[in-house]
């Protein structure tokens, strides 16, 4: 039998990750739970879910196995540990929280109950992120100095979530997530320490309704340096450069889509010599889901492609690169 999930949240990311779970191997989607009952019924029955109600509700029931949380950022640690309590598995939306103390506290809760705990960066997950893996920590590009990552995008107008601080909106925590978790997973995968990961430069612009829309820093991340950029007023590329010692791998289009996996990178050497890294591609969401469920048939509480240390040390770079800005 394949695990029976909820989803809780009714926007557009539910929706992409109820379609992307119809992908899934070790789950398919059986519960809906949304701050309206109404809302989580249209939603249910958009998508052939059997049964719909108010978070609380949903959480109640002994019929769900793992929750899936697709809300907004401020509301994401207390659905989480609410999940958890509960006895249910999590996947949830990046980022797990605003603040490092707050990811923290999600994550203790899960320690302590023994469930799996997931941050969904979904271009984590499948073949190509794993052949990139191996790459970086089998020395393909020597050490790893360097590493340049860059997400933006012109939002169609400066009202919602992304413009509302209320909610945790803008750049840094919407899109610069992204980068962020990239070099740290990158750093990690070349055997840096990250105890002592730190923002070094930080810069950006605060609109008008008092969130971030531009912004960028540099990290360090042991004896590695990210150049990270991002934007929701601007459209920058979706692409990362990972500089070795013996090599470089640039990968153009680094986070995928919600619906397909990355499948290409170029890996060039100081000789001239080029390499071609692909990949088959997949359904991330169905990917990270399946993650999910596979950690809790296990018995284990993390999954490797996005292990709680890294979404740690993300979450205090965040918390620093926005409180740099201030």
């Amino acid at each position: 039998m394949t695990a029976r999930w909820a989803i809780l949240g009714a926007g557009a990311i539910s929706h992409d990750f109820a379609n992307g779970l119809t992908h899934a191997a070790l789950g398919h989607l059986h519960a809906v739970g949304a701050r309206s009952a109404a809302d989580a019924r249209a939603f249910a029955d958009a998508h052939g879910a059997a049964v719909a109600g108010t978070y609380d509700e949903i959480l109640a029931r002994d019929d769900v196995d793992a929750v899936y949380i697709g809300t907004v950022h401020t509301s994401h640690g207390d659905l989480a540990i609410a999940a958890l309590e509960a006895g249910k598995a999590v996947l949830c939306e990046k980022p797990l929280t605003t603040t490092a103390a707050d990811t923290d506290g999600v994550l203790a809760v899960a320690a302590r109950t023994g469930l799996p705990l997931v941050e969904a960066f979904k271009y984590r997950f499948g073949p190509f992120p794993d052949r990139l893996r191996r790459a970086v920590a089998d020395g393909a590009i020597g050490d790893v100095v360097e590493i340049v990552s860059t997400i933006g995008f012109t939002a169609t107008a400066r009202t919602g979530r992304l413009f509302d601080p209320g909610v945790a909106g803008g750049a840094i925590l919407d899109a610069g997530c992204y980068p962020v978790s990239l070099a740290v997973g990158a750093a990690a995968w070349a055997g840096q320490p990250l105890d002592d990961a730190r923002v070094i430069e930080a810069e950006g612009v605060i609109g008008e309704t008092g969130v971030d829309e531009t912004a960028s820093a540099v990290l360090r991340l042991g004896a590695v340096t990210a150049r990270v950029r991002t934007a929701i007023v601007e459209d920058l590329p979706r692409a990362a450069r990972i500089v070795g010692t013996a090599g470089e791998i640039e990968i153009p289009n680094v986070w995928g889509s919600r619906q397909q996996s990355t499948d290409a990178a170029v890996l060039r050497r100081p000789d001239g010599s080029v390499e071609h890294l692909t990949a088959a591609t997949l359904n991330p969401m169905a990917a990270e889901a399946d993650a999910v469920i596979a950690a809790l048939r296990d018995g284990r509480t993390e999954a490797p492609e996005m292990p709680w240390v890294q979404t740690r040390v993300i979450a205090c770079l965040l918390e620093d690169w926005r409180r740099a800005l201030d």
